[in-house]
């Protein structure tokens, strides 16, 4: 293997991975599903168009073009599934209920729930580069700190920092008029998505939170439409089978031995012929679609869950205060007057996109640089003239950050 393809290779799969400006819950999303469908996609295409998807049996008297026609019209045409035990009936299209519609489309159908889970990613880094912070550059330069040398180590910490203090200072109300006051007042019951009042991140990173849960909770639903019916109950049909020894029974699922109606012109005579094929393909499907569908719930499940967690750190603002806390007292940072200097710098100062930046810098690094980052944050705080000036026994300034 050349260092070309080796380079070639680590530069796609970063592109599909992304900058760490998220957390697991959503890579688990639109990383390790998307690949995982790409692999099923590629090996079913591969079975298909490089192998033989079909077999059928055919009549004695059909010579070899006879057998290549019905095969690829068969493969073309939706075959049926009809028990063995079960009667023809020529003249009857009931059995035809059983009509298998998918086997062709696999490939194609999981190519697109890749891009379906790889979508909320795609519109989170479009949007998320309109608050004015490159959040994977400075992710990276947080975790470049874990194997830097101590000298290195600070001066990076101090360029984060002092990086998150401008854009802080940068997106604050710079005029006050009746619209700003009114949704200042919103805000404190309504979550509003403005930069201004620092909650674009937070508000956009919901929002995206949600697309998630959306996208794989319709994914049953789709899957549901396109095999026919049966995906929701699946994974309990799967388990119910195992539990009663019934693997090698055929399934009505995905039955690997179909039926095939069609007709040849003779002439002015048209017969009308059966025939029985096989599909080998199906023998796989039904185990990549078994452990599909417990994937999407394990997904499902996790991304719940992980919204339901976001949701409540951002809405209940005395959680914003709980981290800045947890990571002062590490260094005993934290004294017992700093209690109402510590509020204010967590829900003035930092506000709500502050703490994002926080969180998401915490799920892709460590505790330790954690408190490095949130104690210099403090220090650059409590060195704004505003803020030395209170704490040297000036007149406290209501409006400081307000």
């Amino acid at each position: 293997m050349s260092v070309t393809s080796i380079v070639g290779g680590w530069t796609s799969w970063n592109k599909l991975r992304g900058n760490d400006d998220d957390d697991w819950v959503d890579r688990l999303s639109h990383i390790y599903t998307v690949v995982l469908l790409i692999i099923f996609a590629l090996f079913t295409g591969g079975g298909q168009y490089a192998g033989d998807p079909i077999q059928c049996w055919c009549p004695a008297h059909f010579t070899g073009s006879y057998v290549a026609y019905t095969k690829s019209y068969c493969w073309i045409k939706n075959t049926y599934y009809l028990p063995m035990q079960d009667t023809i009936h020529p003249n009857n299209d009931t059995h035809h209920q059983n009509e298998l519609t998918y086997y062709q489309w696999i490939p194609l159908i999981l190519l697109f729930m890749a891009f379906l889970f790889k979508f909320p990613s795609f519109i989170w880094r479009m949007l998320a580069g309109y608050s004015g912070i490159n959040m994977g550059k400075l992710v990276e330069m947080a975790g470049s700190t874990q194997v830097a040398d101590q000298k290195k180590r600070n001066q990076t910490v101090e360029h984060i920092c002092l990086y998150l203090d401008r854009w802080l200072e940068a997106n604050r109300q710079y005029h006050y008029n009746i619209i700003v006051r009114m949704r200042q007042r919103a805000s404190k019951f309504l979550f509003l998505c403005n930069k201004r009042e620092g909650t674009f991140l937070t508000g956009l990173y919901l929002l995206i939170k949600a697309l998630y849960v959306v996208n794989v909770i319709c994914h049953f639903f789709l899957l549901n439409a396109f095999l026919g019916g049966f995906f929701e109950m699946w994974g309990f049909e799967a388990i119910n089978s195992l539990a009663n020894e019934a693997v090698t029974k055929e399934s009505r699922r995905f039955p690997r031995v179909t039926l095939c109606d069609f007709k040849i012109r003779q002439l002015q005579n048209i017969q009308d012929y059966t025939v029985q094929c096989v599909l080998p393909i199906n023998l796989f499907n039904e185990k990549i679609f078994t452990f599909l569908w417990f994937w999407f719930v394990l997904v499902a499940v996790v991304t719940c869950a992980s919204f339901l967690m976001w949701f409540w750190r951002t809405i209940f603002r005395r959680n914003r205060v709980t981290i800045v806390k947890k990571y002062l007292k590490i260094n005993d940072n934290f004294q017992a007057g700093d209690k109402k200097l510590c509020k204010r710098f967590a829900d003035q100062y930092l506000r709500d996109d502050g703490i994002f930046l926080l969180r998401i810098i915490e799920r892709n690094t460590n505790d330790i640089l954690m408190t490095d980052l949130v104690s210099k944050m403090w220090e650059i705080y409590r060195n704004k003239p505003m803020i030395r000036k209170e704490l040297e026994g000036g007149e406290p300034n209501g409006d400081t950050y307000a």
